[in-house]
Order: C-alpha cells, then sequence, then structure tokens
C-alpha cells in the first residue's frame, strides 16, 4: 500500500508574517524573539522555498528558541525530536505495537484455529497464516514516532530536530528522504508523503561535521553571539521589568566576560537568566559583591570562576557600548 496524498504549499506561507523580512522581524519580537535580519531573511526563504533550515552555533545562542518562537508565532503544533548517540529509525519515525500484536494473537488464537481446520494442505494453511499475519503489521498497530506525526500533521507543524551532530553518520543518511522529498518509505504500508510539508528546523552545536549530502538539502543560518546593542534588546524583551542602566551594566560585564580566555563564555540565555537573578535580589546596579555572588549563574566551569573573581572590579568599569 502506498500513502501518497498531494503536497500542498503551507497554508502559514500566506499568514501576515511572511508578507516580507521585517513583518516577520517584527512578528518574531512580538513572541519575545529579537531576530536579526539575517536570522529573519533565512526562516523568510526557508518557509516560501519549503526547504529545512539547519541552525548552527554555539549552545545558548537561541537556535531551538528560533523554532519554538516560529511555532508560536504561526500558531503550528511543534513536535521535537532530541537527537542522541544510537537514535534510529525505530525512535524517530514508527516501531509496531508488539505488546498489542501479542495480546491480539492470544485472543484470535482459537478463531484461528477455526480459519485453518478446513485448509487442505500445509501450503494453503501457510497462505491463510501469511494474510492473517498482515493484518498485525497495519495502521491499528503503528506507534508513530516524532518524523511520522509531523508527516501526517495536516495543516502542517514545525519539526524541531535538535542537536543532528549527536547523532551518528547512519542516522543522517537515514535523514535525506525526510528532508528532500518530505516523505519516508515504510516496507509494510509503502511510501508516506506529507500532505502539507512541516517547516523544519535542524539544530547543531558543531560536535562533529555534518555530511554534505545533508548540509544540500537545508538552508544554512549560523547563529553567532550578540553584540552588546542586540543583546540589550533581547534582555529587554526577555526580563521586561530590568532598569535600562542595569541592563547596560551587566551586557558590558558579559561582553567583556567573552574577551577572556574561558573554558565556556557566557550565552545569551545565560545573560537572561543573570538578568533575572539580579531582579530577584533587588539589584539596582552591578557592583563586586553582587557580581560575585551571582557568578555561578554566568559561569559554569569553577576554573572560569577562580580566572574572572579577581577581574571582577576591572569588568565592572571596563564601558563596552
Amino acid at each position: 500500500m502506498t500513502i501518497t496524498p498531494t503536497v500542498a504549499v503551507a497554508p502559514v506561507a500566506t499568514s501576515p508574517y511572511l508578507t516580507s523580512v521585517d513583518a516577520l522581524i517584527q512578528g518574531l519580537a512580538d513572541v519575545g524573539y529579537i531576530a536579526s535580519k539575517r536570522i529573519a531573511t533565512a526562516l523568510y526563504m526557508s518557509v516560501h522555498l519549503q526547504k529545512p533550515i539547519l541552525v548552527e552555533g554555539s549552545a545558548g545562542v537561541g537556535k531551538t528558541e528560533l523554532a519554538l518562537s516560529t511555532a508560536n508565532l504561526l500558531g503550528l503544533p511543534l513536535i521535537r525530536m532530541q537527537c542522541y548517540e544510537g537514535l534510529d529509525e525505530s525512535k524517530a519515525l514508527y516501531e509496531w505495537k508488539y505488546g498489542k500484536q501479542l495480546l491480539y494473537t492470544q485472543i484470535l488464537k482459537d478463531r484461528m484455529g477455526e480459519q485453518l481446520s478446513d485448509a487442505k494442505d500445509m501450503d494453503a494453511a501457510m497462505e491463510r497464516l501469511h494474510g492473517m499475519g498482515d493484518l498485525f503489521f497495519s495502521e491499528p498497530f503503528l506507534e508513530p514516532r516524532p518524523l511520522m506525526k509531523a508527516l501526517r500533521e495536516d495543516n502542517g507543524c514545525v519539526l524541531l530536530i535538535d542537536e543532528i551532530d549527536k547523532s551518528d553518520e547512519a542516522f543522517e543518511a537515514f535523514l535525506l528522504e525526510v528532508l528532500s522529498a518530505y516523505q519516508v518509505s515504510i516496507p509494510e504500508l509503502g511510501v508516506m508523503v506529507a500532505k502539507t510539508p512541516p517547516l523544519v528546523f535542524l539544530t547543531s552545536n558543531n560536535v562533529r561535521d555534518l555530511g554534505d549530502a545533508l548540509k544540500r538539502r537545508c538552508l544554512h543560518l549560523h547563529i553567532p553571539l550578540p553584540d552588546a546593542a542586540l543583546e540589550r534588546r533581547i534582555v529587554a524583551s526577555r526580563v521586561p521589568d530590568i532598569e535600562a542602566t542595569l541592563a547596560t551594566q551587566l551586557v558590558d560585564f558579559v561582553q567583556s566576560l567573552r574577551t577572556l580566555d574561558l573554558r565556556k563564555s557566557p550565552s545569551i540565555s545565560e545573560t537572561v537568566d543573570w538578568a533575572r537573578a539580579l531582579i530577584l535580589l533587588n539589584a539596582s546596579s552591578l557592583d563586586g559583591e553582587v557580581v560575585r555572588d551571582t557568578l555561578n549563574v554566568l559561569l559554569k566551569f569553577e576554573q572560569d570562576i577562580a580566572a574572572v573573581e579577581p577581574q571582577i572590579v576591572e569588568l565592572i568599569r571596563r564601558p563596552v557600548s
């Protein structure tokens, strides 16, 4: 059996937020995501060209959040698949409900005996058993996983394939059919084609190099750490209660930290977390004590904290913007 509905243009392409890149920037800002023109342009092209978008960059720069915000903006369901080493198609695409198959086999055991009682010979009995066996590999016994769920969404969805670089090359190759034709081949059922292509985001932290075949099927977007002006806008959007003076001070401090030789520089998400922590502690400005007490929100390794602590006062006084 081949399941091949007609592929349609995603209805979200007619959304007022997708009439221009500027409209998309404003729409994302309305749902709390401050996008640069490069980010919005890549997303705009991805939707209208029906191409997956591969989003790369260091952890915490907003790759996953871009997919979440896009689903929120366009009013689409979000289907997320977290990648890891050893991920295979049974976890990503589908698997059979073996427990249900076994239960039904036990229930139908007597009935199967009746059906085989008048078989002329072993070949005839095996032929009948073969027909019964096919019933157990049909839709009622199918357990869809994220990829199949995404292809089955009649009105489209946002499919987030998170941290694709953590999967292995075999799984990457398996994805090529989904990314190029929005379809999957199921041995027992045939080819399943998406009625409405999902909007696909793949994220990568560059743990390993991805194959050329996968990259050819995707638009590429690299999200760098933001400059001070953009980071202030992000903080103001995510922490609206913060005073402008404190926001400027903390962003300048974080920007200064990123110039140091640290094992892990603070990301955007950590800047936002720090801003929330400072609001929680009723801080109105940065001083050595409050920075020292909350430095563990920004830095995740003790050796980095130890390296920064002697420089705290100097970093606070060092203007960036």
